[in-house]
C-alpha cells in the first residue's frame, strides 16, 4: 500500500503540474499572471488528480496487462 500511495502522489503530481501548466499557456499565454493563476489552477487539481488516480489506478492497471 505505501508504494501505491507514493506512487500515485508522484505520478498525480507529475501529470497535474504538466497538465495545468499546459492549459493555462494555452489559454493565457506567457503573461504576467501566468504563476499565479498556473499556481492556482494546480492547487486545485493535485488533489482532484491523486484521487482520481487512486481510485482508478487498479483497474487501469489490469487493462493494460491485456496489452501483454
Amino acid at each position: 500500500m505505501k508504494q501505491r500511495i507514493a506512487f500515485t502522489l508522484m505520478m498525480s503530481f507529475v501529470l497535474s503540474v504538466l497538465m495545468t501548466c499546459w492549459i493555462t499557456f494555452l489559454n493565457l499565454g506567457f503573461t504576467d499572471e501566468f504563476f499565479l493563476r498556473w499556481f492556482n489552477a494546480w492547487v486545485l487539481a493535485w488533489p482532484a488528480a491523486f484521487v482520481i488516480a487512486f481510485v482508478t489506478g487498479p483497474t487501469i492497471q489490469k487493462l493494460s496487462m491485456r496489452f501483454k
